[in-house]
């Protein structure tokens, strides 16, 4: 197949059109099989719960090709049991697994023309979302729902890359409360935290790190990801709190960190202790490692890097993952799925 015409080194971390993008139905109590469209719009009834009440949740992954022309996704079955976790909360009839892995299969085979070049330092972004579609003016959930799965090859999220960025502590605004839906990918979390986000921007920042809602004393997480820290002591500390994402990216960095020798540890971790830690980072899927140059707290500002330089261990296990999710190195894990060609 002959590969889209993109300047894939430049690409931006944003929507760019692909061929097709793939949609089931629920209705009746099942999913329909689905079916490939390159229609970019949907047809949806102004009464749909995911506009009145907040009745949709996303999932995000990557596929990459690997240096044999192989294409790969980065342990998709967590995506789909996190996604079924995300349903289940909102009350919506959860994509069964062999559903979701099916449907991110069939629609990167439908645009393989897409998946960038190995070694472009780009990938092709999949974004799987349940939405409820059908009508209700009462607050209850919806009778029919949408899955749908689109993609678009994309750059770092961040612009800088892999380079250090400045964060500041936000105490004004709330992402999640502790029993609410903080832990999953749901639409609301991050249309509340856009202001924060917003005016951390104009004041020049890169981004906020959040604290827990209830104490306003532990960190929960950044913006658009997790938080982990390397402490003095050579250790990786990551929040342990109900009301962030339980990131696959994290979850699979605290495994390189204990192969590591860096004795990983999920626990609350107070923000005065941000002057005390050697290196900071955020992760997640659309950042993979992004490391943290500073955070400034009220009137105050710990530096982790002088000279505009990620520290060794952010480098060392950013390398690692991306290592295993391009094919560069031995997957011990089994965290690498190949899609096979139709």
């Amino acid at each position: 197949m002959q590969q889209a015409d993109l300047d894939w080194a430049n690409l931006t971390f944003g929507y760019h059109r692909t061929d097709l993008n793939i949609r089931y139905t629920w209705r009746d109590g099942a999913w329909d099989d689905g079916v490939l469209t390159a229609d970019e719009t949907l047809p949806l009834h102004m009464a749909s719960t995911c506009l009145h009440y907040g009745q949709e949740c996303f999932e995000g992954l990557k596929a990459f090709q690997t240096k044999g022309g192989h294409v790969v996704v980065f342990r998709i079955d967590e995506n789909a049991r996190r996604m079924m976790g995300s349903c289940q909360k909102l009350l919506m009839p959860p994509v069964p697994e062999e559903t979701f892995i099916d449907a991110v299969f069939r629609v990167v085979n439908a645009n393989r023309a897409f998946v960038p070049p190995h070694g472009t330092g780009a990938s092709l972004y999949i974004r799987p979302l349940v939405l409820g579609t059908g009508p209700q003016v009462g607050v209850k959930p919806a009778e029919e729902y949408m899955f749908i799965v689109f993609l678009s090859p994309v750059g770092p999220y961040f612009k800088s890359g892999f380079k250090p960025v400045d964060l500041v502590v936000e105490e004004t605004v709330d992402r999640a409360a502790p029993l609410g839906v903080g832990d999953i990918k749901a639409g609301g979390n991050y249309a509340a935290g856009m202001r924060a986000s917003v005016a951390a921007k104009q004041r020049g920042y890169t981004e906020v790190l959040y604290l827990d809602a209830k104490e306003k004393r532990y960190i929960d997480e950044s913006g658009p990801a997790n938080f982990f820290a390397i402490t003095k002591e050579d250790r990786y500390v990551t929040p342990d709190s109900k009301s962030i994402l339980p990131s696959i990216t994290n979850k699979s960095l605290i495994t390189l960190a204990e192969a590591a020798g860096l004795r990983p540890q999920r626990r609350p971790i107070e923000v005065e202790e941000i002057f005390a830690f050697r290196e900071a980072g955020c992760c997640g899927t659309a950042a993979v490692i992004t490391p943290i140059g500073s955070i400034t707290y009220r009137d105050r500002k710990v530096v982790y890097s002088e000279n505009g330089e990620p520290g060794p261990r952010c480098t060392e296990l950013y390398h690692k993952l991306t290592a295993i999710q391009l094919g560069d190195a031995d997957d011990e894990y089994g965290w690498v799925q190949r899609i096979p060609q139709d």
